[in-house]
């Protein structure tokens, strides 16, 4: 696992934007695995920033979300649909049929969630995962618990999870209680992986990340230690407990 310490978000952000455009450009077909919150949009918007300005080309990248809110439609503001869409797609040269979000409104779950392993599965796995991290260590809606599936599945949010979402929301009664996400087989299976972790309430989840070398269920992302290509990067304030 390789840390990389930057200055500030904007120094994050464009660290991780060197990373995401020096994969595309050795492999324009490029698998990549997508993450959402706030925590990506400055690395979004850098590349964006080089579409624009430098002709970085995504007309041949396929891409795939690490989840969506059951029960948001895709025109939902606080849908993650929405979110990329706004944020990214929009933006970028991205065809659409190689854009793949987990289905929100789906009724038959089960069936939609095995289909997105599947397609995963098809494209030869995803070559690079983009991952935020939540405050109780949470990887797409991964939680902590007894046991973490493998595959993509529904998931009952915790309740640290909703409430730290809620500032997305006008009020915490807005927030679903459920999400579909990659499972943590999924994203391990995912042959690099760059983790991000911006500000001072990120700092103890990262601290025991990177200084327990322990591996929990109660801590999902403890399983990044396991994986062979991982990047974490860090701004000060969320290194700002790190003991090493």
């Amino acid at each position: 696992m390789d840390l990389i310490i930057a200055k500030d978000y904007l120094d994050l952000s464009r660290r991780a934007c060197r990373i995401i455009a020096s994969e595309i450009k050795k492999k324009p077909d490029l698998v990549l695995g997508l993450a959402t919150g706030s925590t990506p949009l400055g690395t979004y918007q850098e590349l964006v920033r080089l579409y624009r300005e430098e002709g970085l080309d995504f007309s041949q990248v396929v891409t795939f979300n690490l989840d969506e809110y059951y029960g948001l439609s895709k025109d939902n503001p606080q849908s993650y649909h929405y979110y990329m869409y706004e944020n990214f797609f929009k933006h970028v040269n991205v065809k659409p049929e190689n854009i793949h979000i987990p289905d929100g409104t789906a009724t038959d779950v089960e069936a939609v969630c095995r289909k997105y392993d599947e397609e995963i599965a098809r494209y030869g796995g995803i070559d690079l995962q983009l991952l935020g991290i939540g405050n109780n260590g949470h990887i797409g809606f991964n939680e902590p618990g007894d046991e973490l599936l493998t595959v993509t599945h529904m998931t009952e949010l915790t309740d640290d999870t909703i409430r730290a979402n809620s500032r997305f929301f006008n009020s915490i009664d807005e927030v679903p209680r459920k999400a579909i996400t990659m499972g943590l087989g999924t994203i391990m299976q995912a042959k690099k992986i760059v983790l991000l972790a911006s500000g001072k309430n990120k700092a103890g989840i990262m601290a025991e990340l990177l200084d327990e070398n322990a591996v929990s269920t109660k801590n999902p992302a403890s399983f990044l230690l396991l994986h062979k290509d991982v990047t974490v990067i860090v701004d000060e304030e969320a290194a700002s407990l790190l003991k090493k």
